[in-house]
């Protein structure tokens, strides 16, 4: 008989690693419920990793519950899910908040008998004792209110007829004797809980190690997780043949990885210098086929780059025809673990998609990497705050935007966009941007940029809101050091709380499910060149 066996049952943290099977849990646990979203899981994770737990059953996700850390005043007052939840991604994270906030508990039919659910409760009860919160507090569910609903006077006659024993409801029931009391009923909850008839009971747990006389005084610590960035300002240039501009391009990642640089950021079609070695001059279906020719190989390149240097890489971005045919501009993310992200720009310009027939691409979610979750925004997405609050809400800290711009006016709304980006997101932005022109290749005829790292304007970051940016128009690599820590302290502490204080009661973004890139704009030929006019 063997003296050791390893656990067949774990309680642990969840990570991004288990969102597919946090997902294929919740539809099982309530198949007529719509599902989230895997960013909208992501950003549960990201924003609060010490508040979401998984069960883990022989190697199979069968318990998920998610949670927030909220201020008293929110947390006891009358709410509805969406807003509490910041509309599903737990972007309503206080970390100053003194009270958990439960937003998701799901467990597997199948695995019952294992009492995963209080197992699930106890992981967040311990994470309250150990964070000195006042207490836990959620919406239970009441899934035997419709059934019974003539037979009560109202929601709230139904919860005292459970307590004083005349029904019985299963969830209720559970969480009443799990330790948590309540204090309430909230209607207008969750509408789509038809068996609940879109009810909650307001429930709450209270942390008998906590005097609940004295006034909490959480602050976030002044940490330092630093990051070093890097953004290429590259010259266009011709090259003789493919391993030339490979050469090129391996120079600023040596240099780049030298400097001990975390992230190395390239701009918007800096491949279009592959062009330049064509003996005969290409329509633009016949470039778009050949830098789609040149994609699977500029993707292994920065791939061994990213190994070989230990640094992270955004490729800028490339256009091609992807695999259902349709053409993208899309930017290759080579991570230094050897994986790779590719991010598709959601809005072509007007020009790209006159010229190159270029179609959106339909989703927008964060690159998890060995610093935090990312975002990337091709230059013209920058301009449409909704994607740049997706991916923070996602849990983005850093957004990367390759631009290619043809002029000062382009750049200017590009740079404008991305410090409104940064200040209402309480991020960093980082932009890097061709110059110089490239005779013979359309969409390269002349370029201007002043590639950037930008911050949020508060107290920890730079008095004008730049961390770093280059000269004008001269091929150049800026590298900054950013403190992810000061984000935390200013979403928390600082003197505007942009994320904290979004009215959920009044507006948020709904996203749509994916359905394939967004349709080719008929457009009638634009103004001036066949530059790509970006932003």
């Amino acid at each position: 008989m063997p003296s050791n066996s390893p656990a067949k049952l774990e309680v642990r943290n969840a990570v991004p690693a288990d969102v597919t099977g946090i997902l294929a849990l919740i539809a099982r646990a309530y198949p007529d419920a719509e599902n989230y979203s895997s960013g909208q899981i992501r950003g549960q994770i990201n924003n609060f990793p010490d508040g979401q737990f998984v069960a883990i059953f022989e190697d199979q996700v069968v318990g998920y519950c998610a949670s927030s850390r909220i201020d008293e005043a929110v947390a006891l007052a009358p709410h509805d899910w969406a807003t509490i939840s910041g509309n599903g991604f737990g972007s309503r994270h206080d970390p100053t908040g003194d009270w958990l906030y439960g937003i998701e508990m799901a467990v597997d039919d199948r695995v019952r008998g294992l009492r995963i659910g209080q197992r699930l409760y106890d992981a967040r009860r311990a994470l309250a004792e150990r964070l000195e919160l006042r207490g836990i507090v959620f919406a239970g569910r009441m899934p035997g209110y419709a059934r019974v609903r003539r037979k009560v006077d109202g929601a709230e006659d139904y919860l005292a007829r459970v307590q004083a024993g005349e029904f019985r409801d299963p969830v209720l029931g559970f969480q009443i004797s799990n330790g948590f009391t309540p204090i309430g009923v909230l209607p207008r909850y969750l509408p789509g809980d038809k068996p609940s008839a879109g009810y909650a009971v307001h429930m709450v747990w209270r942390n008998p190690y906590v005097d609940p006389n004295e006034p909490p005084a959480f602050r976030v610590p002044r940490d330092v997780e630093s990051v070093r960035l890097a953004t290429v300002q590259l010259q266009a240039r011709a090259v003789k043949d493919f391993a030339e501009f490979v050469h090129n391009i391996e120079y600023f990642v040596d240099v780049a990885a030298d400097y001990r640089s975390d992230f190395v950021v390239f701009p918007e079609l800096f491949t279009l210098s592959l062009l330049s070695f064509e003996a005969a001059g290409l329509s633009p279906m016949e470039a778009i086929d050949r830098m789609t020719d040149h994609r699977a190989p500029i993707v292994a390149e920065l791939s061994r780059m990213a190994l070989r240097y230990n640094i992270n890489i955004v490729g800028g971005s490339h256009p091609t025809r992807t695999e259902d045919g349709s053409i993208q501009n899309v930017a290759y993310v080579c991570l230094r673990d050897g994986s790779v992200h590719a991010r598709e720009k959601i809005h072509p310009t007007p020009n790209e998609a006159y010229w190159w027939k270029v179609k959106g691409g339909s989703s927008v979610d964060v690159i998890q990497t060995d610093i935090g979750p990312i975002g990337v925004l091709i230059c013209y997405d920058s301009e449409f705050p909704e994607l740049a609050r997706r991916l923070v809400d996602e849990g983005a800290r850093i957004i990367f935007v390759p631009f290619c711009t043809d002029n000062r006016q382009g750049y200017m709304r590009v740079r404008y966009c991305a410090q409104a980006r940064a200040i209402e997101n309480q991020c960093f932005v980082v932009l890097s941007g061709n110059v110089g022109n490239l005779p013979g290749v359309d969409n390269m005829d002349v370029q201007y940029a002043q590639s950037c790292i930008l911050t949020p304007c508060d107290f920890p970051f730079a008095r004008d809101g730049i961390a770093a940016e280059a000269s004008e128009n001269i091929e150049t690599l800026t590298i900054a050091d950013v403190n992810l820590a000061d984000l935390t302290w200013a979403r928390a502490e600082g003197t505007v709380r942009n994320l904290a204080d979004r009215r959920f009661d009044l507006y948020r973004i709904d996203w749509k499910k994916p359905t394939g890139g967004g349709a080719p704009r008929e457009t009638s030929r634009p103004r001036g060149t066949k530059a790509p006019g970006g932003g």
